[in-house]
């Protein structure tokens, strides 16, 4: 996160925030499963297979759709060259639009499709040399990160960029938390709300080159 200047670190937090926001709208939605934490997928995959193996099909999905988002974003990135960030959050933009669209005509399948594919195509908006340099969508080297480099701040060896993954993971935090009191409270809304917040970001990033 360090390397990276004022702009694309506020970007990077806010789309944390966005997935954090995304994933605890669609993990209330979906029987506690997640449409951003693969991780978290693929151990209720595991436990799935022992413990009701006519269910292990649905975290199978979740992760395949993420897969496929990630692959449909690289694409995408690939093709857009500096115009990178605006083109992949345009094209989550649509495809969180379409989540909205599915939820509201009620083919939940269809609304979980569309927002795993939305999350793997996001951790596209950051990257060096063709692969992710900035995990938006998942926290734990955020925090290996953070930790790594608060134990060099404290020996005096450096980290000093540590706060920024802190900062990233606040934001994924706060996102998840704003998540879950949407779909509590305004459920037909949350995910219109996570398309405006997207498509700003996206308008946004038109000046952040590469």
């Amino acid at each position: 996160m360090h390397q990276y200047d004022h702009p694309r670190r506020a970007l990077a937090i806010a789309l944390a925030g966005l997935a954090g926001y995304v994933d605890a709208a669609g993990f209330l939605s979906a029987d506690r499963y997640f449409v951003s934490f693969m991780s978290g997928n693929t151990t209720r995959l595991g436990v799935d297979l022992i413990q009701f193996p006519a269910l292990a099909w649905i975290p199978a999905l979740l992760i395949a759709g993420f897969v496929l988002g990630v692959i449909g974003g690289a694409l995408l990135a690939a093709r857009a060259g500096q115009h990178r960030k605006p083109v992949v959050l345009g094209t989550v933009t649509l495809l969180l639009a379409g989540a909205a669209t599915t939820q509201a005509l009620g083919h939940t399948p269809a609304m979980l499709a569309l927002l795993v594919a939305a999350m793997g195509a996001l951790n596209n908006t950051f990257q060096r040399g063709g692969e992710v340099s900035v995990g938006l969508t998942y926290m734990t080297g955020a925090l290996v990160r953070m930790s790594q480099g608060l134990a060099a701040w404290l020996t005096g060896t450096g980290g000093e960029g540590w706060s920024g993954w802190l900062l990233l993971w606040l934001g994924l935090a706060l996102g998840a938390v704003l998540g879950a009191v949407g779909w509590l409270h305004a459920p037909a809304l949350v995910l219109w709300i996570a398309v405006a917040w997207t498509g700003t970001l996206a308008f946004l990033s038109r000046r952040l080159k590469g």
